[in-house]
């Protein structure tokens, strides 16, 4: 399963450090607020508000980072996705800064259980949005 979503960013200040240049943290901001704005588009709320008896917590993350960017640049996050098992799925990043790849990585998440705290199979209404 893979999908491209293109989400347009702009860099803020608290994103930088006392250079303007984005602080590492920064890029999991946009990693996050990516694929808040993709869950949104392809399921029509946050992966763990679609069903109320499963959150999708990260188990695993990345991020490379190539060139810089500053306050007030503009950034376009693409995130395609698959999926690892029938309970993880796997969110790739790229940054681009004026199509000069600035930073990549991921976020893997697993579904569970949020009353027993264990793992468990996505539920099929999120898969067929997915799909």
């Amino acid at each position: 399963m893979a999908g491209d979503f293109v989400f347009e960013e702009k860099v803020k200040i608290y994103d930088t450090d006392a250079q303007g240049v984005v602080h590492y943290a920064g890029y999991y901001r946009f990693f996050t607020d990516a694929l808040e704005s993709f869950s949104s588009s392809k399921l029509g709320e946050t992966l763990s508000e679609v069903s109320k008896n499963i959150w999708f917590v990260v188990v695993e993350s990345n991020a490379k980072y190539y060139k810089p960017a500053r306050m007030g640049d503009k950034l376009d996050v693409h995130l395609s996705y698959k999926l690892l098992s029938d309970k993880s799925i796997r969110f790739d990043f790229k940054i681009f800064k004026s199509q000069e790849l600035v930073c990549e990585g991921f976020i893997t998440q697993v579904s569970i259980d949020r009353d027993e705290w264990k793992a468990t199979p996505i539920p099929r209404e999120i898969l067929d949005k997915l799909a």
